[in-house]
């Protein structure tokens, strides 16, 4: 991939969708949903996660870069859903996909105390997920499937707490 055009594109999708209202996705209904592509990324601690380590709850996985302001608008919303639903079976789980890695995000981190898993993504991860422009977020059932997805825009919080805790009444 053009990390060039790539960071073009995404501050395009950035600067356009700086004055929209959140994006809305709807629920897949569970026999459509198609399973997550499983991954294994270092976190802060060099500790290798898998998606398949928060096999039975429910994820948000959210790619996101410490440039984008979109996404650092979201890091709260997802610090709040973190709290309140962790005991229900719920993470959140950050994939960075800063171009200088851990150079930007370990000192963002320190600095921020984000509560959730932080990752660093690459460009195979990336492209499993068709990331495009940032922020993506998906939402993963409890059996690893892809349950909604907002694309390259940044997420309507309200619309995506809705979705969260009907997923987490699913069985």
């Amino acid at each position: 991939m053009n990390r060039i055009l790539f960071l073009l594109l995404t501050l395009a999708g950035v600067v356009a969708a700086a004055d929209q209202p959140g994006l809305r996705a709807a629920l897949q209904p569970e026999k459509e949903r198609k399973p997550a592509a499983d991954f294994a990324l270092q976190d802060v601690n060099g500790k290798i996660v898998k998606l398949a380590d928060f096999r039975g709850k429910v994820v948000l996985l959210d790619f996101w870069a410490t440039w984008c302001t979109g996404c650092k608008k979201e890091i709260p919303w997802f610090e709040a859903f973190q709290s309140a639903y962790d005991a229900k079976g719920f993470a959140v789980v950050g994939v960075s996909l800063d171009e200088d890695g851990w150079k930007v995000l370990k000192p963002f981190l320190e600095e921020h105390k984000i509560p959730y898993t932080m990752l660093l993504g690459d460009d195979p991860m990336s492209r499993r997920y068709g990331i495009g422009n940032l922020p993506d977020t998906f939402l993963i059932d409890r059996q690893g499937r892809v349950a909604a997805l907002y694309k390259e825009n940044l997420v309507d919080k309200d619309n995506v707490e809705a979705n969260i805790k009907v997923l987490l009444s699913e069985h």
